[in-house]
C-alpha cells in the first residue's frame, strides 16, 4: 500500500490548515455524539457556538484573503464559496437537527478534504510572495480552539 506523503504547507497558510483540523475534530465530535445517543438539541447548541466561534470568521478571512488570490471565476473558488453557503446554512438549520447535522457533519468533512487536498495547493502554487505575506499578517492565531463548555463527546 502507498503511503501518502503529507502535504508541505506554506508557512502563510498553516493557521488556515490548522483550523481545518479544529474543523475535523467537530466533525468528530457530532459523530460520537450522534453515536451515544446526545439530545439533538446540544448537539445544534454546540454547532451553533462552533459556527460563531470557529468557522464564521475562517470563512470570512478565506473569502477575503485567500481566496482572491485566483480568480473569482476560478472553479474551485466557485465551488468552495458555494460550498461555505450550504455549510452556513445547515448550521443554521433549525426544523430537523438531527438531519441537518449528520449532514453537516459529512459536508463539512468533505469540505475541509477538498480545500486542504485540492484549492490550498492550487494558491500555494500561484501565490505571490506579497499575497502570501498578507494572508500571514491576517492570523491572530490561537494554538488551541476556545474550550467549550458541554464536553458531551468525552466518556
Amino acid at each position: 500500500m502507498e503511503k501518502k506523503k503529507p502535504i508541505k504547507r506554506h508557512k502563510a497558510l498553516q493557521p488556515l490548515s490548522r483550523q481545518h483540523h479544529f474543523g475535523l475534530l467537530f466533525s468528530w465530535k457530532l459523530r460520537k455524539g450522534f453515536s451515544k445517543n446526545i439530545a439533538p438539541e446540544r448537539l445544534q447548541k454546540y454547532a451553533a457556538w462552533f459556527f460563531e466561534e470557529e468557522i464564521k470568521p475562517h470563512f470570512e478571512a478565506e473569502e477575503k484573503y485567500v481566496f482572491p488570490v485566483l480568480d473569482e471565476n476560478n472553479e474551485l473558488i466557485v465551488r468552495a464559496l458555494k460550498e461555505h453557503r450550504r455549510l452556513e446554512r445547515l448550521f443554521k438549520e433549525a426544523d430537523n437537527p438531527e438531519k441537518s447535522l449528520s449532514q453537516l457533519e459529512e459536508e463539512l468533512d468533505a469540505h475541509i478534504r477538498f480545500e486542504e487536498r485540492i484549492l490550498f495547493n492550487e494558491i500555494q502554487k500561484v501565490a505571490t510572495e506579497s499575497q502570501l505575506e498578507k494572508i500571514a499578517e491576517i492570523h491572530s492565531e490561537t494554538e488551541t480552539p476556545p474550550e467549550y463548555s458541554d464536553p458531551f463527546w468525552e466518556n
